[in-house]
């Protein structure tokens, strides 16, 4: 087994002009209908959710890219959901990826993900 690991940082303001500037067509290309559920029932706070996740699934990226090389690789190969606990896990289907741990936080202005990832 191998380990990798992958982190992110994004600006939530960014996202959210994005949002405000492309709406259905940003928020569609990079979430999953889960997702965009899940950000749009936090009203005052979705945009530190949907930053949380473009974090995630960047760091999901930095992680898979160079284990998951003949696979291409989209926004929507990844789906954030939340276990019974709450706590944040991926979806993905890949017979190589034996785990996937994410960490997603944020703060007033910024949101951070980290992953990290065991795989054959």
């Amino acid at each position: 087994m191998k380990i990798a690991c992958g982190t992110d940082i994004i600006e939530i303001n960014r996202i959210k002009d994005s949002i405000e500037h492309y709406g259905d067509k940003f928020l569609k290309k990079i979430y999953t209908e889960a997702e965009i559920d899940y950000c749009e029932s936090h009203n005052n706070n979705k945009y530190q959710h949907y930053a949380g996740r473009f974090a995630t699934k960047e760091a999901l990226y930095k992680a898979l890219s160079n284990i998951l090389t003949e696979e291409n690789l989209d926004w929507k190969s990844f789906e954030i959901i939340r276990d019974t606990n709450g706590k944040p896990r991926v979806e993905i289907d890949n017979p190589r990826i034996k785990s996937i741990d994410i960490s997603i936080s944020h703060s007033k202005e910024n949101a951070i993900a980290v992953v990290a990832v065991l795989y054959e």
